[in-house]
């Protein structure tokens, strides 16, 4: 697998998870409260709170937080199959 190849597929199954993530806050709002509106809003965050260190001139912030709902989860899996179909 070329290199080019590979940046191009990381790249689609982070914008999946993007828009995922998105699609799934939306429809979430505009459902009524039930099993539906869990499945759309309920999400999983995994990663760690941003740590400051902060010197006399320069200051730095690292931090990472995933926010994993249904809908990211689907549109990753659907990049994975759309992948395999036509590429691998």
């Amino acid at each position: 697998m070329k290199r080019r190849e590979l940046t191009f597929i990381i790249i689609a199954l982070l914008l999946g998870a993007i828009i995922g993530g998105l699609v799934g806050d939306i429809v979430g709002t505009f459902l009524p409260a039930g099993a539906a509106k869990t499945v759309f809003t309920k999400s999983i965050i995994i990663g760690f709170e941003p740590a400051k260190v902060d010197f006399y001139a320069i200051s730095f912030t690292f931090g990472l937080k995933l926010k994993i709902n249904f809908m990211s989860m689907l549109m990753v899996l659907l990049v994975i199959i759309y992948f395999r179909w036509w590429y691998l």
